[in-house]
């Protein structure tokens, strides 16, 4: 009654938010996928998604089908990945899930040089503005930038990247001088709004001062880093980005460090593997291409240039 490919079909419903993003992840219409899901709940005579509420979730027996197909999908799998080393082959689909920004620049190109290298992978790379733990359900891999958290998963750090305070020069020019994180108090401060967290709040550490704060108010703000890296670049105000994001633009002197000493918390580059794919032949050799392409880090190469 009902197949694999209904399973695997389900798997990716039950682990999206809505049948929009179902139809994204599976590269089809929106209209497809309710089609599809109706007919498998027609065959199966019981409804398996509640569509009263905003988001979409199980009924009891969806639920059911969810977790049992969960099982069947995770031993389809499994059964591939051991066929293919035994052939010494990587195949499969690769489900991989990126930052926007740091995506398209460093995560996009080892995509494409890893799906030349082992055509029998088919890869699907989702970029998001905020890629969470609870994606790794549907993923094989997300690449996130800074601490993940204390959560049930395999972390591992692919690259340092400082996070760095910064402005145009123009800006400073014609501001206060900054000494220290009391000082951003004076000064129009840029602010990416990216999650729940309190982006008012600054921290920094200093060698030999300790750790401290700053309560700045945000002049602008954007849920787009890139967009804030801009107006620093216009004179808008100080930004704290990434430093793989704005490596370029202070070596070519388009912003300039500030509060030089104080250092805000660090946001390496990690790559968090769900421990029910975090072994599969596929995603051990692209977690190895891309741990290669990052090392040394591409924004610092410049360094020892």
């Amino acid at each position: 009654m009902i197949s694999s490919d209904d399973l695997m079909f389900f798997n990716v419903v039950a682990n999206s938010a809505s049948l929009a993003e179902s139809a994204r992840k599976l590269n089809v219409t929106a209209p497809a996928v309710t089609q599809r899901l109706r007919a498998l709940e027609e065959r199966v005579g019981i409804r398996l998604v509640d569509r009263s509420g905003r988001r979409l979730s199980l009924t009891d027996e969806g639920a059911l089908v969810a977790a049992h197909g969960m099982a069947v999908v995770d031993a389809i799998e499994a059964l591939t990945d051991a066929l293919a080393s035994r052939r010494n082959a990587v195949s499969g689909h690769l489900r991989i899930v990126a930052p926007h920004g740091f995506g398209r620049v460093h995560v996009a190109p080892v995509v494409d040089v890893f799906a030349r290298t082992h055509p029998a992978v088919t890869i699907t790379l989702d970029l998001t503005d905020n890629p969470a733990a609870g994606m790794l359900e549907s993923s094989d891999l997300i690449v996130h930038i800074g601490p993940p958290g204390p959560l049930d998963q395999i972390v591992t750090t692919l690259a340092p990247n400082r996070r760095i305070p910064c402005a145009s020069p123009g800006y400073l020019a014609t501001m206060p001088a900054l000494r220290s994180p009391a000082d951003l108090a004076r000064h129009r401060c840029l602010v990416v709004r990216e999650n729940a967290e309190d982006v008012t709040l600054w921290r920094f550490r200093h060698a030999s001062k300790g750790q401290t704060t700053a309560r700045i108010h945000p002049a602008m703000t954007s849920n787009d880093g890139a967009v804030v890296r801009e107006w620093a670049i216009a004179g808008q105000g100080i930004a704290i980005r990434s430093e793989w994001d704005v490596a370029g633009d202070l070596a070519r002197g388009r912003l300039k460090p500030v509060l030089p000493g104080w250092e805000p918390p660090s946001a390496p580059v990690v790559a968090m593997l769900g421990t029910r794919r975090g072994r599969s032949a596929r995603t051990n050799a692209f977690l190895t291409s891309l741990r290669q392409a990052l090392n040394p880090p591409p924004w610092r190469k410049r360094d020892t240039a």
